[in-house]
């Protein structure tokens, strides 16, 4: 039995096939992404500034442009107000570039994650005012903000929100409330991330002075923070990604081309995968363990020396951040595997970094495909960081549990919260409730969705530089994924000090491919026994040299009684 639920996307209809310029299997793989019309297809290709929506759409966005150019004309100083995840660090770098090529008087703050938390703090907003700030704008915060923003007029401060989460009913008394997610929003795009908001931002502001081009400069910050934070690539993201891609490898920041090197990548050959596996990891541990400032001031140097000592500081961070995740992770696994598996995972450890919380309720809810929510205990005061998958929606459940809450806020599978920890029991129990009500008699197991059916044969040519045409790849964008029937296994050999990982020859038809599995060790592989194999084709490098493989997402034996066709099956 495989270990996921497989679907097969049908074939793409003959009139789609017909009326499209690309080859057969382009044509499928748009289709499967919803690309149905020639137009739609040409643009997923070739995306341009049709893309792109009027900045002026977005809700409040003229009352956000009159605040801030007030602003500039009377010489106040302004606060940039970011989030400590790559997301709100890039965003706040974009808006602190962009206001100071206008000439503001403008500073960056990030909070402290271990001893602020997340989102507007009040000592945060007093500290800003004796600095003699009059103006706050929040880059992806501030939308659940209710009692800071208002304590901060009191002060006399004025607070310009962008944000891109989930906002509650009743929003904060701010000056302007830029977000996409707003009922009222006539924006045709909802999914920006929240340095696409701030992006929007500024373009509405550099428009309103004839220099709306100036702003495209920035675009590398956009493309970091999109694909970090796992937005959906499509639709004006997907423009966004790909012009900030270019950016980023014709003129890199001189901080990203040292964390590459840091890390053994090549310079100039930043992807979405490099964003997601490497730098945003490196990017996010300052904020995890230590302050995010230090990954802003990355971004923002242009002296080579502090680019070396920021990125050394950087890496050695990340190194640490993983030993602590699988210390924590190993854990909170035997918590889970010892209350047995039920419908959500609720793991509270009093030594779990605030910052690490996130990663092992991740990995959690990846390994068994069910909500996890892991809380940091304190005294009086506890954290929490929610994962879930697509059939619960947390940041909807924890609304409902908001009585016991005494702050929350996130995405319909990523959220975080506070609350006292005299309430956590009362919490489990409600949110295990309506886990358990609403996911009751479903098949609890990941879906793989499968673009098409294909032989060993038909991987060969031009394939992967047609597949290379859908690039980025990124949540709402996955690589293409294949299925092949009835291949043979020639070798099977583990990889490293782990079974779980193992290298594969295979055959089919004549034709030889290598292939890598990971984290497949409990799906025996027997020469004798066919196999169904689900895929990704990869380029893999090495020593100097790049070749193709088949990087293995699940197996499982043929079954010549159970074969999937085009309709769109499940195994």
């Amino acid at each position: 039995m495989s270990h996921s639920r497989w679907t097969l996307s049908p074939p793409a209809p003959d009139n789609a096939l017909d009326k499209s310029n690309f080859p057969s299997l382009i044509t499928q793989l748009l289709h499967n992404r919803g690309m149905v019309e020639p137009s739609q297809m040409e643009l997923f290709i070739s995306p341009d500034e049709r893309l792109t929506g009027d900045p002026f759409l977005l809700p409040d966005m003229q009352l956000a442009v009159s605040r801030i150019y007030q602003a500039l004309l009377g010489g106040e100083n302004i606060a940039i107000y970011g989030d400590f995840d790559v997301d709100g660090v890039t965003g706040t770098a974009l808006l602190v570039e962009g206001l100071s090529i206008l000439g503001a008087n403008v500073i960056p703050y990030i909070p402290h994650r271990l001893t602020e938390g997340y989102g507007l703090s009040v000592n945060a907003l007093k500290d800003l005012r004796q600095q003699n700030i009059s103006l706050v704008i929040t880059v992806d915060c501030g939308i659940t903000a209710l009692s800071e923003v208002g304590k901060a007029r009191k002060m006399g401060m004025d607070v310009v929100i962008t944000d891109h989460h989930t906002p509650r009913e009743t929003l904060p008394p701010a000056t302007a409330t830029v977000n996409p997610r707003l009922i009222n929003s006539a924006y045709p795009f909802r999914e920006l991330a929240g340095v696409g908001v701030a992006f929007k931002l500024l373009q509405a502001l550099f428009r309103s002075i004839g220099k709306e081009e100036r702003v495209n400069e920035l675009l590398d910050l956009v493309a970091l923070g999109t694909i970090a934070d796992m937005m959906p690539l499509h639709g004006e993201n997907r423009f966004l990604a790909i012009e900030g891609l270019k950016i980023a490898n014709t003129h890199p920041r001189l901080g990203i081309q040292e964390l590459m090197t840091k890390s053994g990548s090549v310079s100039g050959n930043l992807t979405s995968e490099v964003i997601s596996w490497v730098v945003a990891p490196r990017l996010n541990a300052a904020g995890r363990l230590a302050h995010a400032m230090t990954s802003y001031r990355l971004l923002m140097t242009d002296s080579t020396q502090e680019a070396q000592e920021l990125s050394t500081w950087l890496e050695g961070k990340n190194t640490e951040r993983r030993r602590l995740t699988d210390k924590v992770l190993t854990r909170a696994r035997e918590t889970v595997v010892s209350k047995g598996i039920t419908p959500l995972l609720f793991v509270t450890d009093m030594d779990c970094p605030p910052g690490i919380a996130g990663l092992v309720s991740n990995r959690l809810s990846e390994e068994f495909y069910r909500p996890s929510i892991v809380v940091k205990i304190n005294d009086a005061m506890s954290v929490g960081s929610c994962r879930s998958i697509p059939e619960f929606n947390i940041i909807a459940s924890l609304s409902q549990c908001s009585r016991l809450l005494t702050r929350f806020g996130g995405h319909a599978q990523a959220a975080g919260f506070s609350l006292l920890t005299k309430d956590l029991p009362h919490l489990e129990h409600s949110l295990s409730e309506l886990a358990a009500a609403q996911l009751d008699g479903l098949d609890l197991r990941p879906s793989i969705n499968i673009d098409a059916e294909i032989t060993l044969q038909e991987l060969g040519g031009d394939t992967f530089p047609i597949i290379q045409k859908l690039e980025p790849f990124g949540y709402g964008n996955p690589a293409p994924t294949f299925l092949s029937q009835d291949v043979k296994v020639v070798d099977c050999r583990s990889m490293g000090k782990s079974s779980q990982h193992f290298r594969l020859k295979l055959q089919q038809n004549g034709i030889v491919w290598d292939a890598l599995a990971f984290r497949l060790g409990n799906h025996p592989v027997e020469p004798s026994v066919p196999l169904d194999i689900v895929y990704n084709l990869k380029k893999n490098s090495w020593r100097g040299e790049e070749r193709l493989e088949l990087n293995i997402l699940d197996l499982a034996p043929s079954n010549h009684q159970h074969r999937m066709h085009d309709t769109r099956a499940t195994v």
